[in-house]
Order: C-alpha cells, then structure tokens, then sequence
C-alpha cells in the first residue's frame, strides 16, 4: 500500500461506531499481514489511528513497531499495555472477504485481533486522560513469532520508568466475554535445538570400515526419551520433542553426518537448566559411547511467562467489575516472547476468549469479532485499576 492509502483508511475508521471500528481496523490488518521486522506499513497504519486519536507517539529508534503514551496530566506510575503485530509464514484458507491479500501470509496467530483490542484501549483511555493516575504507554511490538520483539522493545528503552507490564492473547477454546487469568506459570519457555552427530562414511556393505551417525542418532533420540522421566519431578513438567532427523542421501552409503532437530519446552527456570544440561549430557555422552562425535546448537526462545499474583487479583476484581467472566486456564506449551517483559517487571499475560474453531497457525485460523470490546476494554480498565492500586501504594515494587 501507498502512504496515502494507508492514511486514507485510517481516516475510514473514525466515523464508525466503537465495535465496527475495532471490526475494520482487525480486517484492514487481515487483509495486508507482515512478517516478524517487516511490519513497514502496519507500522505506519497504527501511527495513523494514533495521530487521529491525537494521542502522544514516543520515538524509540525502532525499525518497526510503534510505542504511544496517554496520560501524564498527574503525577504518578508509568504502566504498559503490549499488542504483538506480526503475521505468519502461513497461507490463509479461511475464504472470508479480508482474507489475507499477501501469498503465504497470514494473521494465523491473530495478531491483528490483538492489535485491533489495544486501539480500542487506546480510544477509551483517551477519553479518560484527564482522570489518569499516571501515564499508559503503548507498545505495539514486532517480531513477536521470531522471540525478538519484546528484546527490541526493552533494548531501544521501550520499559524505561515502567512498574508493571499488561498482555493477552485470543484463546479460541474460551467464549467470548471470558478472561483466563492465572497466577504463575501460564505459557513455556521455548527452547529449540539442532544436534550434529558426525561419523566416518563407508559402504553399506562394509559398516565395521566406519561410524554410523544414523546408529547414533537413533540412540540418543531414544535415550533423550529418559531425560524428563528421570530428571524431572512428577509434579513439574517438560517435554523434549525430536521433531526432525536428516541423514544420508543413497540407500547403499553409511554417511558421515546425521541431523537432529526439535523442541524442549517446561515451565519453571530450574526445570528448565536441568533439562538443557542433561539434554546435552545425554547427546554428547551417547555418541562418545558409539564412537562419533556431536555437537549441540541451541535457538533461543523465549522463558516461561510467569504472572504476577497481585497483577493477576487485579485482574479477576477488573473482570468481574466489568462484567466478564475469569476463570483459570490450563497452561499453554507455546511460547510467548511477553517473558522478558516479565524479567525486567511484574507483568500479567491472560488468555481473551475468542471462540474460534481452530487452534493458533492452523491456515484456517478465525476468531469471533464480538470479542475485540471485551478485549479493548479488559485492557483499559485495568490500566486504570493498576494506576490508582500503584499510585495508593506509592509506586512500589509489589513482587
């Protein structure tokens, strides 16, 4: 899209009631997704609503992603409200009329729908600016899929002078109008690894002449099935997920290297170390044993969102005040980048009620618009309960 296009349908939405405002803003998104640091022109989209709604846009050097504050007009503690803006690598098969113009991208994850919530929080948190005890600052963060974002965000000083941090994501299992909020862990820490295990090639005829990787990989993919079961309590959990194996091109050579990839996924910081120790315990130690040699390599993902309890009761008491119903969701194995909010400052992620027929990054992926208010105004009125619950308290840290 031009600049002017851009615009121009940003100055669409202004006329429109507050729930077709929020529809159109999460279809125009739909229509034109961009992937993790290449969110250029929904950038400049959500800078449009925002100059429109006159609201204060704060230059942080970011590449793409946009921060906003409100408030300020009385003394007190500076809050954050986050939204993820980035699409998926996914081609969308919904057949809705905003399907995604961009092959092999798509809001599969429904970004746009969390977009589209915090705007609404913005419109309504504008009216109330003279009110604010405090400061609402905005982020609208990329790179969400890629675990970079939020990294980005704290980097360029997005969280400077912040005392709690605010996120949600739909829940296509919940109906709509209900808030899953928990204390302590509710979403992974998502670790991904590849393991090379090299080998000495030779003739399938022959395999005494070399070191079979194929043997040794099989072996450690079977023995990394012990590393939860014997290292991990019963009442904690982790999985280890081998989700790819490579090797070998001909059906009568023994190849020199094979390749293991895959997912370690767990809850708690200390699980999580051991996990890793002795994954690659047990990976260096079975290959030595059968004679080839591996290495590991670690991608980096995001640490367990881990919720804070007094954010969380703020939480179930905004809820309930507005009408909503909080209940306690089961965790999610899926990993969430919002964790290094929650490494730097109390923050509470929850679960909005979407009533969708599938998961996340299914390429059918849809939810029920008529949540978008109920996640607009989750998002507002607890912005406003944690203002005055900090200013009361002075500003504390409250951990």
């Amino acid at each position: 899209m031009t600049n002017s296009a851009t615009e121009a349908a940003a100055q669409e939405v202004q006329a429109l009631s507050f729930k077709e405002r929020l529809a159109q803003i999460r279809r125009h998104l739909h229509r034109h997704p961009e992937l993790s640091n290449e969110e250029v022109e929904t950038t400049r989209y959500i800078t449009s609503l925002l100059k429109q709604a006159e609201v204060k846009i704060v230059d942080y050097g970011l590449k793409t992603g946009v921060i906003a504050e409100i408030g300020g007009l009385q003394d007190g503690p500076v809050i954050a409200l986050r939204a993820d803006i980035d699409a998926l690598p996914i081609q969308e098969e919904t057949g809705l009329p905003y399907a995604s113009q961009a092959p092999g991208r798509s809001h599969a994850c429904g970004h746009d729908f969390h977009t589209a919530a915090l705007l609404g929080a913005v419109y309504q948190l504008k009216e109330q600016e003279d009110n604010l005890k405090g400061t609402v600052r905005f982020l609208f963060q990329p790179a969400e899929e890629k675990a970079q974002g939020a990294q980005q965000i704290i980097a360029a000083g997005g969280l400077e002078k912040v005392r709690a941090v605010i996120g949600m994501h739909n829940k296509p299992d919940l109906p709509v109008g209900t808030i899953g909020i928990k204390e302590g862990p509710l979403m992974a820490a998502a670790d991904g690894f590849r393991v090379e295990i090299r080998g000495f090639g030779t003739h399938a005829a022959v395999p005494e002449a070399g070191i079979d990787p194929i043997v040794a990989a099989s072996h450690i993919v079977t023995a990394l099935q012990s590393v939860v079961s014997r290292n991990v309590s019963s009442l904690s959990s982790a999985v280890i997920s081998v989700t790819q194996i490579h090797s070998g091109n001909s059906w009568n050579i023994i190849p020199e290297k094979a390749v293991l990839e895959g997912t370690i996924r767990s809850f708690d910081e200390a699980v999580r170390a051991r996990v890793l120790r002795r994954f690659e315990e047990v990976v260096l130690g079975v290959a030595a044993a059968l004679g080839a040699e591996a290495s590991v390599r670690w991608i980096g993902g995001p640490p367990p969102v881990i919720n804070d309890p007094l954010l969380a009761r703020l939480g179930e008491e905004t809820a309930a005040n507005l009408g909503y119903t909080s209940v306690k969701p089961v965790p999610s194995p899926a990993g969430e980048d919002f964790a290094f909010y929650q490494q730097e400052i109390p923050g509470l992620f929850v679960f909005t009620g979407t009533a969708g027929r599938q998961e996340w990054h299914h390429p059918a992926f849809d939810l029920d618009e008529a949540a978008l208010p109920v996640g607009a105004g989750f998002f507002s009125g607890l912005a406003v309960r944690v203002l005055e619950h900090l200013s009361a308290e002075g500003g504390t840290d409250h951990r």
